[in-house]
């Protein structure tokens, strides 16, 4: 594509800037302070340089040359937004930045960073790529974005809320020891990821879209009152009340002092490296503290969700499994009028949610792909780009809500009118991967890289692949998209009970369609196994909506696997089946009915 005008006049100011600062080039990976995947208007800084907007990636801008890395997600929407007379796309992982540097700089040169965007374990990676050619990677004390952003978006400044030990299933306090006891010998844990603030003290923000985590770091002392550094005009009384006994709140400018403090007492002090900014470790580090680089302590126990925490999320899944159906149903009589756009759609199901009464957000930006967008593992559909779903076209849509006892992700792909031989084919090796991983029994200590291979098999034994993680760690009213387990071809973490990921396996074919199936699966303690000998876990299934049968070829199917998807059906229907009535309940006992 050609950018508007605008994108090229912004990459002219900012090479003019580095100019002026004595610099060769500069690093926008698309972050903010926390590192969360969702970001405020006024963090968007690479979507401003380059109008990409995914919500992974980073570029690498000198006087002279300039690209942007993307994983897999993107690499159809990267050369659909971004002007490549201006921005080289590339293969974060097929042609990783540090190969970039090393081809592209030389001796004497700067690479300028904001280091309260960039993680400690980034810093030292790329001021390693930097130094084998002789440059230097630079932090920065101000963004130069910043500085050329003229009509850059305020900061939010939302109230926090609590989220009750009702629906927590434990106190703030209590998850305050566990979580000392973890320390190893720490003096302190500087904690940076909003969803471990939030997590252990039962609070909620609103500051970043779709995610309600309290953007704010932490610092939990081995003895002594946590610090929690927040502006206190954000906390409502009742929140100031509940934090009172268990946080000292301090505005967010004291960090720099109170880490220095720590420094000064020759504290050891526990950072996440890959998470915390540099700018944190920098500052510790001058201050003469002893750094201790480990994952956050609070990432497993926040993953393992509680008995409360798991029957929430059975209750948000039921809650939102009817949303779904309600929609599916509407959408099936609907669709095929053709008078529908991708965004009309993503409208109607967000009003099926709401009218659950218990809605809070979307959980993401709802994906409503159609035909060759669906092809877009991460399609955004925008007023320009929404179109008209067609006859005889895929219609994909990934999307899920906030609770406030759970939050849900699903995504169901779906016929208007007949589909071709080979789009049955493909579906229904995506949903012989799905249901593989659905039943698996695993050994405790398994990783989801171990399990991967289930949801791939049917595809790779056609000679095919998908190019993103087969499932993602969900948290419990917070973020979509959690750490520390996954699913993918890589991921060391072992599974363990409480844990809730997704299970998507998919398959596209650029300029044509996508397909994708996803379900919520949380870890759980196995029934045993008639002469087994070893204790065993499993996934319980989560998410209550109908596959599309019409999209099955039935004969690929194992009797196995059939049984599997009648049983699923037949679980749809009897839990959600009681909160519908007229055409809908007709609908959903049809859309159930036994392959």
């Amino acid at each position: 594509m050609t950018a508007p005008l605008a994108h090229r006049n912004r990459v002219a100011l900012l090479r003019a800037e580095l100019k002026r600062r004595r610099l060769t080039g500069f690093f926008v990976p698309r972050a903010d302070e926390f590192q969360g995947e969702y970001v405020a208007a006024c963090a968007e800084r690479l979507n401003w340089l380059t109008n990409f907007r995914g919500s992974a990636g980073l570029a690498i801008l000198t006087l002279t040359k300039a690209a942007i890395f993307v994983d897999g997600r993107y690499v159809v929407q990267v050369r659909q937004q971004v002007d490549e007379k201006l921005f080289r796309p590339l293969h974060i992982v097929e042609n990783p930045p540090a190969t970039w540097i090393a081809m592209n700089l030389k001796q004497g040169d700067r690479l300028g960073f904001d280091p309260w965007l960039v993680t400690a374990d980034q810093a030292a990676r790329f001021s390693e790529a930097c130094a084998a050619v002789g440059a230097t990677f630079v932090p920065v004390a101000s963004n130069p974005i910043d500085a050329i952003w003229h009509d850059q978006p305020a900061r939010p400044m939302a109230a926090f809320a609590t989220q009750p030990t009702q629906l927590a299933g434990r106190s703030a306090a209590d998850k305050i020891k566990d979580i000392r006891k973890s320390l190893g010998g720490a003096d302190a844990v500087v904690l940076t990821q909003p969803d471990s603030v939030s997590w252990l003290l039962n609070l909620r923000g609103f500051d970043v879209p779709h995610t309600p985590v309290a953007a704010a770091y932490a610092i939990l002392p081995a003895k002594g009152k946590l610090m929690l550094f927040a502006d206190r005009a954000r906390l409502p009384e009742d929140v100031a009340a509940h934090l009172k006994k268990i946080a000292a709140v301090r505005p967010p400018g004291e960090i720099a002092a109170a880490l220095k403090a720590l420094g000064r007492k020759k504290c050891k002090v526990l950072i996440d490296g890959s998470w915390t900014p540099e700018r944190i470790r920098a500052v510790l580090a001058r201050a003469g503290a002893r750094i201790v680089t480990a994952a956050d302590p609070v990432s497993l126990p926040k993953a393992r969700k509680n008995p409360v925490e798991r029957e929430g999320a059975r209750n948000a899944q039921r809650r939102d499994g009817v949303a779904m159906s309600r929609f599916l149903c509407w959408f099936e009589a609907e669709a095929p009028k053709g008078r529908l756009t991708e965004l009309d759609v993503a409208g109607k199901l967000k009003d099926f949610r709401a009218a659950s009464g218990e809605f809070r957000d979307l959980s993401f930006e709802t994906i409503p792909a159609s035909g060759p967008h669906a092809a877009i593992p991460h399609y955004h559909a925008t007023p320009e780009s929404s179109r008209k779903l067609g006859r005889n076209e895929i219609f994909l849509i990934d999307s899920g809500g906030q609770y406030p006892d759970g939050t849900t992700d699903i995504t169901r792909t779906l016929i208007v009118g007949e589909p071709t031989a080979e789009m049955k084919d493909r579906f229904t090796r995506v949903l012989k991967g799905m249901i593989g991983l659905s039943v698996i029994r695993f050994p405790k200590g398994t990783t989801g890289s171990q399990l991967d291979v289930l949801a791939r098999r049917a595809l790779w034994m056609a000679g095919l692949d998908f190019d993103h993680g087969t499932g993602h760690g969900v948290g419990s009213y917070l973020s979509v998209h959690e750490g520390p387990a996954r699913i993918n071809k890589s991921d060391r973490t072992a599974l363990e009970p409480g844990m809730i990921l997704s299970n998507e396996p998919g398959y596209y074919k650029p300029g044509h369609y996508g397909i994708r199936i996803e379900n919520l699966v949380m870890v759980h303690d196995a029934r045993d196994i008639t002469g087994g000998e070893r204790p065993m876990l499993g996934f319980e299934t989560l998410t209550l909506a109908p596959i599309d049968r019409r999209l099955i070829e039935a004969p690929l199917l194992s009797p196995e696997e059939r049984g599997w998807l009648n049983d699923y059906h037949a679980r749809v229907l009897k839990e959600i089946g009681g909160f519908l009535n007229g055409n809908e309940l007709d609908w959903l006992r049809k859309a159930c009915a036994a392959l």
